[in-house]
């Protein structure tokens, strides 16, 4: 059972790269879409709102000319044809007000009327504002001149409710948000089928490459043997060479050693995704950090390193024996490498109700922020002085990384320039854990 489970999560690791891609392409192309027709619609909006509001000041402009050449003032009255009762403005959302030369409402007929001071230097004004009745009113004033004279004698100013041009706009961005809803969620169906087409060549492109790679890598380990092989033979009956012929020999068989072991991790890479499930087993992995650490006390003694761990006593992790002993061996090569005489390194464990949890920190030299996110890239070099050793292929992180994720957990790093760095291994847990034990296997030299 545990078996096809970790089978499982390896396949879904496998699609969950381009799978991801897929998303963020088809989200990108609904993005930019939505962006358009938002444009699109926003545009649309501001057109047709000036065009009714422009009708509207062209009707409001017809009345009040009208008003204004019909009106008969009779002893300071106002007298008002039967067109601009105030019934029928009223019925019309509309109104209409006068004014002397000096400003000062002289008359009104209908309710849609706004306050207002007259400008006296604008023939026309329009203008929008709150009227008496709550609603938002756009009113037109004009200015009434005698044509004998010249001079303004008075103003008439029409106005009317926008509630019309309101409830219009409301319809508009209705339809046009129901519309914009309707093209993105129908444009998703056929975006997933174009990042589908699309990502089709670059996903096979990758597994050319992937099984490439796992074929040059498996067509170069017997080439690379036999250098070594004949080296190694050469430098144990040295015999007849000439001086210098074993410094020659020990170059080439330290380079195929180094090729050897870049092949093998080019080998094991291209093969993650395919790696054996019948292998997995019952790991005690308390027991396994703990073979570690007393495998590695020789070398971090003779670089002055305390390599310690706090460990918990029977962690039961379902794997592959020999991937994890290779993920936590990298994890502590790598502190090893990076961390100088007089520092440092730890091995903590933790177990929660749904994780194991293994840190490995390290008072090494640290990586920047900016190049975090690279730290499990193959071949990464954040700087001259985190450089892959000699005896390393570049790939150890990288390694590391798919290591965890073929067992269904994830690796996680944090790191200070000059204070150190810590790898955090999390995987489900499989059962209670028993008491911790503390493990010093050595100190530095004094």
């Amino acid at each position: 059972m545990a078996s096809a489970i970790v089978s499982a999560i390896s396949r879904v690791k496998r699609i969950s790269i381009f799978e991801t891609l897929r998303y963020r392409l088809l989200l990108s192309y609904l993005a930019v879409l939505a962006a358009i027709l938002l444009i699109f619609a926003l545009a649309v909006r501001v057109v047709f709102a000036r065009s009714l509001v422009q009708k509207q000041t062209d009707e409001l402009m017809l009345l009040a000319r009208a008003a204004a050449t019909t009106a008969d003032f009779t002893g300071g009255q106002i007298t008002l044809g039967e067109a601009f009762a105030a019934s029928r403005l009223t019925a019309r959302n509309q109104a209409l007000q006068w004014f002397n030369a000096r400003g000062q409402l002289i008359g009104q007929s209908g309710q849609e009327t706004v306050s207002m001071p007259i400008d006296f230097n604008q023939p026309i004004q329009v203008q929008a504002r709150m009227g008496r009745s709550g609603q938002n009113v756009l009113a037109v004033t004009l200015s009434i001149v005698n044509k004998r004279t010249g001079l303004v004698t008075g103003f008439v100013r029409s106005s009317q409710s926008l509630e019309v041009i309101d409830a219009s706009l409301n319809r508009l961005d209705w339809g046009l948000g129901t519309g914009i809803a309707i093209a993105v969620v129908c444009s998703s169906a056929g975006g997933i089928w174009l990042t589908r087409q699309s990502m089709k060549p670059i996903e096979e492109s990758f597994e050319r490459l992937r099984q490439f790679t796992a074929d040059a890598s498996h067509e170069l380990r017997s080439p690379l043997m036999a250098i070594k092989s004949n080296a190694q033979v050469a430098l144990k009956y040295p015999e007849g060479m000439r001086p210098g012929d074993a410094e020659k020999l020990t170059a080439i068989a330290s380079a195929t050693q180094q090729m050897t072991q870049l092949t093998e991790d080019l080998l094991f890479l291209a093969r993650t995704d395919r790696l054996p499930q019948h292998n997995r087993e019952s790991v005690n992995l308390s027991e396994l950090l703990s073979n570690l650490i007393q495998l590695y006390e020789p070398q971090a003694q003779a670089k002055e390193i305390r390599l310690s761990g706090q460990l918990e006593e029977d962690l039961i992790l379902f794997g592959d024996r020999a991937q994890l002993q290779r993920l936590f061996t990298n994890l502590l090569v790598n502190a090893l490498q990076y961390t100088p005489s007089a520092g440092s390194i730890q091995i903590l464990t933790e177990r929660t109700q749904k994780q194991v949890i293994v840190t490995v920190q390290d008072t090494g030299i640290g990586i920047e922020s900016s190049q975090i996110p690279k730290v499990f890239d193959r071949f990464w070099r954040a700087t001259q002085s985190r450089t892959y050793s000699e005896n390393g292929s570049g790939l150890g992180l990288a390694i590391a990384q798919a290591i965890a994720q073929n067992h269904g957990g994830q690796i996680s790093v944090t790191s200070e320039v000059g204070q150190g760095s810590q790898f955090t291994v999390a995987f489900a847990a499989a059962k209670a854990s028993g008491q911790s034990i503390s493990l010093v296997h050595n100190k530095p030299r004094v």
